[in-house]
């Protein structure tokens, strides 16, 4: 809090840095070659972190009661779960075994 009772704004720029740094270390996660499991968590989790940057400090959350954060964790919450839930099924190459092209994919060009 500043001296005369206002609330004091956060250094936007300082911010900004933040998110380019989380940025630079997510394209550097995605380009070399990890297991798909470990460069999801790992992207995930950098996305989580600017996500909560951003509604922190752009959309001003920070400086809000605890009710509307509740509000504002919960879905994210549920989001990160579904996410991970689904997780196993996303990343199994077992979904793919057995499956039949569709005919429209089969090409005709050799005939």
């Amino acid at each position: 809090m500043a001296q005369d009772g206002h609330k004091e704004h956060p250094k936007y720029m300082n911010i900004f840095w933040w998110l380019l740094a989380l940025t630079i270390i997510e394209v550097a996660v995605a380009i070399p070659e990890y297991s798909t499991v470990l460069k999801a968590i790992l992207l995930i989790g950098l996305a989580c972190g600017k996500a909560i940057l951003v509604a922190n400090y752009f959309m001003h959350l920070k400086f809000e009661r605890k009710t509307l954060a509740v509000i504002v964790v919960t879905p994210f919450l549920i989001c990160v779960l579904l996410v991970f839930a689904l997780m196993p099924d996303l990343t199994s190459d077992e979904r793919l075994e057995g499956v039949e092209r569709p005919a429209a994919a089969v090409d005709t060009s050799a005939h």
